[in-house]
């Protein structure tokens, strides 16, 4: 198995994705991991750090996707970018998966330039996990790729998650709910009452709609919403969980007493919060190109790059694309 990873891009690259190569060539010397970008700063931070193992090897890009560069041009200017050749790469089977913590804009861009779509995917979708209080997680889709979507794309949507939670999490019936503004069947806007219906008979678990208050408590295993209702659902959870997080370390510092406090409370709070760590989750698929591309985090660690990785491996081994393929084949009367 070859993953390979956009050593240029994130906050903290190149040493984070360095990093994070190195945890998981230790921990699975069954994959060699592929760092592409650019040698010169690469080779230093690999011999600092021990040397190169012999399944870690570097690809050579001389060019990098800037977190502020518009997605189409950068793409198609920059083609010896360290993004556009890990692309190249997955495009070419050279690799198996590629990972990027750069430019989102960019990655998709990729993912549909230079990948490609799967047959008979209308529109791929950026699939992240959010997190859940029983620590499982929701997988929802589309939160950023696509502003828009039709009822037909929502309804792909569901079945690449399915697909992705059952491969990849092993779980044997997914639940799918659809994102809304309350649980009955009729309510919401054109795109939601259009979709409900196209659920109700597609080869999913459908269990209804679901609201956003309700998803952290995971009343289902897929949330499918367009990407502009789930980008604002993203970001309004993550300032959410900031701002909770700001509060307590404020709060249980301001006294003697609340410093007594916070330490009998300790472990509790420091588990919550690695629920609430993207760290932990990984990246984020973009279902429906042909091949596997994974998103991390902007601010991803060492730990979250390993962790994307181990993400893309079960992927592989499971064989997502494939198995995605198939079923939108299969079932290409339904969209």
């Amino acid at each position: 198995m070859r993953i390979a990873i956009d050593a240029m891009g994130g906050d903290h690259a190149p040493k984070a994705p360095v990093e994070g190569a190195l945890l998981a060539a230790a921990e699975w010397s069954d994959t060699t991991v592929v760092l592409v970008g650019d040698s010169a700063l690469l080779e230093p931070l690999l011999q600092a750090a021990g040397g190169k193992p012999a399944n870690v090897e570097v690809r050579h890009a001389s060019e990098i996707v800037e977190a502020d560069d518009e997605p189409v041009k950068a793409v198609r200017r920059k083609k010896d970018s360290s993004m556009v050749v890990a692309g190249r790469m997955v495009k070419e089977r050279e690799v198996d998966a590629m990972i990027s913590a750069g430019n989102t804009g960019a990655l998709m861009t990729t993912g549909l330039l230079v990948v490609g779509r799967i047959k008979g995917i209308e529109r791929p979708a950026l699939a992240p996990m959010l997190p859940s209080l029983d620590g499982q997680g929701v997988l929802a889709l589309d939160l950023g790729a696509n502003m828009d979507a039709t009822a037909e794309q929502l309804v792909q949507y569901a079945i690449m998650g399915s697909i992705y939670r059952s491969k990849v999490h092993g779980l044997k019936e997914p639940r799918v709910g659809l994102l809304n503004v309350g649980t009955e069947a009729m309510k919401g806007n054109e795109l939601t009452k259009a979709a409900y219906p196209l659920l109700e008979q597609a080869p999913v678990r459908f269990v209804g709609n679901v609201e956003s208050r309700d998803v952290l408590k995971r009343p289902c295993d897929v949330i499918v919403c367009d990407g502009f209702a789930g980008n604002i659902m993203l970001k309004s959870l993550e300032g959410a969980a900031s701002v909770i997080f700001s509060v307590l370390k404020e709060e249980f510092t301001r006294t003697w007493y609340t410093k007594l406090a916070a330490a009998t409370v300790r472990k509790g709070l420091g588990a919550f919060r690695k629920k609430m760590d993207y760290n932990e989750h990984g990246a984020a698929p973009l279902l429906g190109v042909d091949g596997l591309v994974l998103k991390s985090h902007g601010s991803s660690s060492a730990v979250a790059i390993k962790n994307a990785v181990r993400q893309a491996r079960i992927a592989v081994s499971e064989k997502l694309v494939f198995s995605i393929s198939t079923e939108i084949s299969n079932g290409s009367e339904l969209t």
